[in-house]
């Protein structure tokens, strides 16, 4: 009888008891005098102690503010260091930190700071085509209203008496500017509002705050309906960073490249949390992705390790300017938020040095790491895998009706164990959904076991195309793809067809400076895979639809194409 799709992980390390300030507060202590934090757009290197001794100001400060252990601070702005020291002062003084997509328009932003009932809000001034102040007095015109003040640091007694009628909780906005703006606090005027009580009071949260405690409140970027904030625990993600950081073999005085963004999981807590588990230096080449400045940082701040998806890597290396950088000092480093092209992941092995990559997989819901390769791991099973059960946690592979499935059959992957969220914040239906009455958090992902229990991910649920009745996952066509040499990226989705009921599409980026023709595709395809498998649809694109974290957004592709073409789906009564 063949084994069942289920899998525990077991470590000789245990959990951690602690919250995050404990754990910072140790960082500090074990490295007071290395770097911890180097940010070079904004020309700031601080040490561990220097890093600390902000931070301890700026929580004290938003007690002074009158924010209490439990209540809800949101923060809006892309990579900075700013967003480092909010997301550890507000872990010591107990308030739940509400990350804010940078790229959220107005409807999502009042959508987020309504939900969560956020009390005060830190907001960078603008980025890239975003004008947060703008948007924000859209919500909030009582900030420009005649009885707004410039607040400065002496004019204190104003913050916290926001009344907005559109956002009823929130009572104090707090700018990244040096500038002043009516009815708003500036960040560099905080570390001045902590006094003697506030900093005794921090003293005395250090021992009352326990791990169990929610710290996070992080939305999660659905295709239908708006968004849920996924709620977590120090617990959570302090464990979920430690164990992030063992498997890829991040050590003392290593110095991490981060590109992804700090809003999500993936800057957030596998790197910068994975940095003070490790003693490691956070290093951040600019305030959003740009490829050209990663090349950089890695070879001037001579980066050990470098973290990704794999639309980053891949931008990385296509960049015309990429061979006349240095980027030997790399050997470590890790590909996630998305399926890596199996090509991708050897070219980033070769051609940038990061022998020791490893795939991580999760979800924003498991804060967020489940499966994940280690570095000893053989290179077939990185490349090809997304490895195997993270410690402490639990897999198993189900079918349409709950039942586990054998070992190399297709199912739902569901996850257990510490690493899952308590819910979403203030929707116990969607929460229920979610997780099932024995604690299994059921991912949406369709993934496989095999006997040694490495992972694969076939594709998601929603994604899989069903084509005259044959079960199609996109990710296959896409690695088959891949290996043609003149294609550089392709996404692939299901489109509405009345004889098959779904035709697959595929969008191609070619590389630079090569043609390839919908029939040479097809001819490549034909007596390699699959007759059924072979795209009806083939649409040679520059780019694809992304989110703020670089991931491809399939449903806008699918949308395109069936106004494009003409499609309509069938609906059933």
């Amino acid at each position: 009888m063949p084994a069942p799709s289920y899998v525990c992980g077991s470590s000789h390390l245990p959990l951690l008891g602690q919250t995050i300030a404990q754990r910072f507060d140790d960082a500090v202590a074990q490295w007071p005098d290395r770097e911890a934090l180097v940010v070079r757009h904004q020309n700031i290197r601080w040490t561990y102690s220097q890093l600390r001794d902000r931070t301890d100001r700026i929580a004290a400060a938003l007690l002074a503010l009158g924010l209490a252990p439990g209540d809800r601070i949101g923060i809006w702005a892309p990579n900075c260091a700013e967003w480092i020291v909010t997301q550890y002062a507000t872990a010591k003084a107990g308030l739940i930190l509400v990350n804010i997509n940078p790229a959220y328009r107005t409807a999502e932003l009042e959508h987020a700071l309504r939900k969560s009932g956020c009390k005060a809000l830190i907001t960078a001034q603008s980025f890239k085509s975003s004008d947060y102040l703008a948007m924000l007095r859209t919500l909030t015109p009582e900030l420009s209203s005649p009885n707004a003040t410039n607040s400065t640091a002496s004019s204190t007694p104003e913050a916290g008496k926001l009344h907005a009628a559109r956002l009823p909780d929130l009572r104090t906005v707090i700018h990244l500017g040096d500038d002043h703006q009516p009815g708003m606090l500036r960040f560099s005027d905080l570390p001045s509002l902590g006094g003697p009580d506030e900093h005794q009071r921090l003293r005395e949260l250090g021992n009352q705050l326990q791990f169990d405690d929610p710290i996070n409140i992080q939305f999660t970027s659905g295709t239908t309906g708006l968004p849920k904030g996924a709620t977590l625990t120090h617990h959570n993600i302090l464990n979920n960073a430690f164990f992030v950081a063992q498997a890829m073999g991040l050590r003392e005085a290593d110095r991490l490249c981060i590109p992804v963004p700090l809003y999500h999981c993936f800057g957030m807590v596998m790197s910068s949390l994975a940095c003070i588990t490790a003693g490691a230096t956070m290093v951040f080449p600019s305030a959003g992705f740009e490829p050209l400045a990663v090349l950089e940082a890695v070879e001037a701040e001579r980066c050990t390790a470098l973290h990704g998806v794999p639309t980053m890597f891949i931008a990385e290396m296509e960049h015309p300017e990429f061979k006349r950088f240095n980027l030997t000092s790399l050997r470590a480093g890790i590909m996630a938020g998305s399926p890596c092209p199996i090509e991708v992941m050897r070219r980033v092995m070769d051609c940038m040095h990061i022998r020791e990559i490893t795939i991580a997989y999760g979800m924003t819901e498991t804060s967020p790491v489940s499966f994940q390769s280690a570095t000893n791991d053989p290179i077939e099973r990185r490349v090809s895998t997304v490895g195997r059960i993270q410690p402490h946690l639990e897999v198993k592979i189900v079918d349409t009706e709950d039942r586990i499935v054998p070992r190399g059959t297709a199912g739902e992957l569901l996850t257990r164990g510490y690493s899952v969220m308590l819910g979403y914040w203030d929707d116990p239906d969607q929460t229920a959904q979610a997780i099932d009455p024995a604690g299994w958090m059921h991912t949406g992902d369709l993934a496989t076991l095999d006997d040694e229990g490495y992972c694969n991910i076939v594709g998601r649920i929603k994604d899989m195309v069903i084509r005259g009745g044959e079960n199609i996952y996109p990710r296959e066509v896409e690695e088959f793809l891949f290996t043609h040499p003149a294609i550089e990226a392709a996404q692939v989705v299901g489109v509405p067809d009345q004889k098959y009921g779904e035709e697959l599409c595929a969008w191609i980026k070619l590389r630079s400076g090569v043609q390839l023709t919908e029939e040479e595709v097809r001819t490549f395809c034909c007596g390699q895979i699959a007759h059924y498998k072979v795209p009806r649809y083939i649409c040679f694109v520059d780019d694809f639809p992304l989110t703020v974290t670089g991931k491809v957004q399939k449903y806008l592709i699918r949308r395109h194409m069936i106004e494009r073409l003409g499609l309509s789906e069938e609906k059933t009564a």
